[in-house]
C-alpha cells in the first residue's frame, strides 16, 4: 500500500466490514499530514453529498472511510486529481466493490490502484509463510509438506473463519453471535443501501442455501425455486452479495480442452465461519459421518487460494473446471504465460488413485503447460501419486514458504 500510495493518485482499500481496513489504513496514515472522513457519520456524509467538490478540496493527503456511501465523490476526485496529479492523493476504503455500483458515475481510469483486503488468512493468524501459490508454480512436483495437523483441528479452523473478532473470541458461543449480528447488519444495512430488496426474508434464506452449497455449482434458477424468487431477482441479489464481500464466485475455466465444458460459476464464501454459523455447524458437528466437512472445507481452501493470489509474485487467476460428463477439478490456478496447477480438495486423510481423475485429465489435455496436480487431504505426508501429481496436506497453504 505504500508503494501504490508513492506513485498512484487515488489508493482505493476495498474488504468486507470488520476486516481490519479501517485499522490498517490508520496505521498507514499515522505521521502523515491529512484529513480523516468517515461517511458512516451522518453529518460526514451530508456534507459530502450537499458538496462534493468542496468536500474533497483538500491539498495534503485525504482518507475517506467507507467511500461507497457516497459514490459521487468519484467525479469530484476525479477533477481534482486532474487539476493536481501528485501521487498519494486520496486512499480510501469501501466495503462494497465500488467499481460494481450501478450509480456510479465515474471508475478513475488509470488514476486509482485498488487492493482487496480479506479476512485474515491462516498464515496471518498463524505468523506462518503463506507461499503456497508461488512454491508450486516454482518447485511443481518437487513441493513436499508434512504436517502436524489433524481433522479436528481442520475443523476448528473453518469453524473460526479469518474475522479479526472472530479470531479474538476463544468463547465458540460469543463467536457465534458475532456471526449472527454480522449477516444480519450486512442485509439490513449494507445490502439495503445498495439496493432496494423488497423480500428481505427471502434474500436471507437465499444466503442460508448459499451456505449449504459452498464449493458447488452455482444455477440462479435452481436456487430461485427453493427459495421462492425468480431467476433473475436471484441473480441480482447474488450480485449484491459479493459486492458487500459476503460470498466469490469462481468463474468455470476453459481452453478448449474439452467441447463439454461447463461454463457455470462456482460459489465460496469469502469466510468458512460465516458460513459454518449460518449451517449452525460447530468443530465437531463437521466431523460426523453425513456432515457438511466436506463442501465447507472446499470453500475454505478456494478462499485461502483467492487470498494468496493478492499478495502472491505470480500473476495468477482462480478458476474451477467441470464438463457435462461430470470431470471436475477444484480449482485450477492459471499464471499470465498459461501454466496451469490444479488443485482438488478431500475431507478426509486418506488419498486414493481415482481422486486424481480430474487432474489427470486436465495433465494429459495441458501437457508441458501442466506444472503440477495436488490433492489437498486431512493427511500428514506429501505422496506421489503419478508424473506431477500428489497428495499434500492441506496447511501446506499456509506452512509452505515462498521461493526466495
Amino acid at each position: 500500500m505504500e508503494e501504490a500510495l508513492s506513485d498512484t493518485r487515488v489508493v482505493l482499500v476495498a474488504g468486507a466490514r470488520q476486516c481490519g481496513k479501517s485499522t490498517l489504513v490508520r496505521l498507514l496514515a499515522k505521521g502523515r499530514a491529512g484529513e480523516w472522513r468517515n461517511l458512516d457519520t451522518p453529518a460526514v456524509r451530508q456534507s459530502a453529498m450537499a458538496d462534493p467538490a468542496g468536500f474533497v478540496d483538500f491539498s495534503d493527503l485525504m482518507v475517506i472511510d467507507e467511500i461507497q456511501r457516497a459514490p459521487g465523490l468519484l467525479l469530484a476526485i476525479k477533477e481534482q486529481v486532474d487539476t493536481d496529479p501528485r501521487p498519494g492523493r486520496y486512499l480510501l476504503t469501501g466495503s462494497a466493490r465500488v467499481l460494481g455500483l450501478r450509480a456510479l458515475p465515474d471508475a478513475l481510469p488509470g488514476r486509482m490502484e485498488t487492493i482487496e483486503l480479506w479476512p485474515f488468512s491462516q498464515g496471518e493468524i498463524d505468523g506462518a509463510a503463506d507461499g503456497f501459490v508461488d512454491a508450486v508454480f516454482a518447485e511443481g512436483e518437487s513441493l513436499h509438506h508434512v504436517s502436524e495437523t489433524g481433522r479436528a483441528e481442520y475443523a476448528e479452523r473453518v469453524v473460526r473463519g479469518g474475522f479479526p473478532e472472530a479470531v479474538a473470541r476463544s468463547n465458540p458461543r460469543r463467536r457465534e453471535r458475532f456471526f449472527d449480528s454480522y449477516v444480519g447488519d450486512l442485509i439490513a444495512r449494507d445490502v439495503s443501501q445498495l439496493s432496494e430488496i423488497e423480500r428481505t426474508a427471502e434474500m436471507r434464506a437465499l444466503v442460508r442455501l448459499l451456505a449449504a452449497r459452498s464449493g458447488q455449482l452455482l444455477v440462479p434458477a435452481a436456487l430461485g425455486n427453493e427459495v421462492g424468487l425468480s431467476a433473475s431477482t436471484v441473480h441480482r441479489y447474488l450480485g449484491l452479495l459479493e459486492e458487500v464481500f459476503l460470498i466469490k464466485r469462481i468463474p468455470a475455466w476453459s481452453r478448449n480442452l474439452s467441447s463439454r465444458a461447463v461454463g457455470t460459476p462456482k460459489v465460496a464464501f469469502v469466510d468458512s465461519g460465516v458460513a459454518a454459523n449460518l449451517l449452525g455447524a460447530d468443530a465437531r458437528s463437521l466431523l460426523r459421518p453425513g456432515g457438511v466437512f466436506g463442501p465447507l472445507l472446499e470453500g475454505f481452501v478456494l478462499m485461502e487460494l483467492a487470498r494468496q493470489l493478492t499478495w502472491s509474485r505470480e500473476r495468477v487467476e482462480l478458476f474451477h473446471y467441470r464438463t457435462k460428463d461430470k470431470v471436475e477439478v477444484d480449482a485450477v490456478l492459471e499464471n499470465r504465460q498459461g501454466r496451469v496447477v490444479g488443485v482438488e480438495v478431500k475431507a478426509s486423510s486418506t488419498v486414493r488413485p481415482d481422486d486424481f481423475k480430474g487432474l489427470r485429465h486436465l495433465a494429459d489435455r495441458l501437457g508441458d503447460d501442466f506444472v503440477a496436480g495436488v490433492v489437498l487431504y486431512t493427511g500428514a505426508q506429501t505422496l506421489p501419486f503419478g508424473e506431477r501429481l500428489r497428495a499434500m496436506p492441506v496447511s501446506a497453504l499456509w506452512e509452505t514458504a515462498p521461493p526466495e
